[in-house]
């Protein structure tokens, strides 16, 4: 068997990747009947346990889809992924909470920015490629608890 083929493949797979956020920027916008939203106050506890949440609702999807969060504080540059959950894309609104843990004394209460994502991984050609399906970004306040 030669390794030819195989490399090929994993270059073409490679380069799929790479393209992946070109392809998808173009796919962002969120239809009329997809959405996501993000609460106006998450949690952070004693142990730098963040809980995020809010609201989604999307439809027509194929693979799987995941609502992720992400937040920051200090430093614009710096965000902390809050973890993920699995989403029901059937036309209905439905509640989505994550919770993470970011690097000890980055997240502290108080105000903090957030970026919550819909997003589908949908086959394609062997593939799992990324579709999202709707967007948010907004300031919340963090509050401890």
């Amino acid at each position: 068997m030669s390794l030819r083929p195989a490399l090929s493949a994993a270059a073409g797979a490679a380069l799929l990747l790479l393209a992946a956020p070109a392809l998808t920027a173009a796919t962002a916008t969120a239809a009329p009947s997809e959405s996501v939203t993000v609460d106006p106050v998450g949690r952070i506890a004693a142990d730098g346990t963040v809980t995020l949440s809010g609201a989604y609702r999307c439809v027509g999807n194929t693979g799987p889809v995941f609502v992720s969060s992400s937040v920051g504080q200090k430093s614009a540059g710096v965000r902390h992924g809050i973890g993920g959950s699995r989403a029901v894309c059937d036309g209905a609104e439905h509640t989505w909470e994550n919770t993470g843990k970011a690097t000890p004394k980055d997240l502290e209460p108080g105000k903090a920015h957030v970026e919550a994502t819909l997003m589908e991984l949908r086959p394609a050609g062997g593939l799992l490629l990324p579709r999202f399906h709707a967007t948010q970004e907004q300031d919340i306040t963090l509050t401890e608890g």
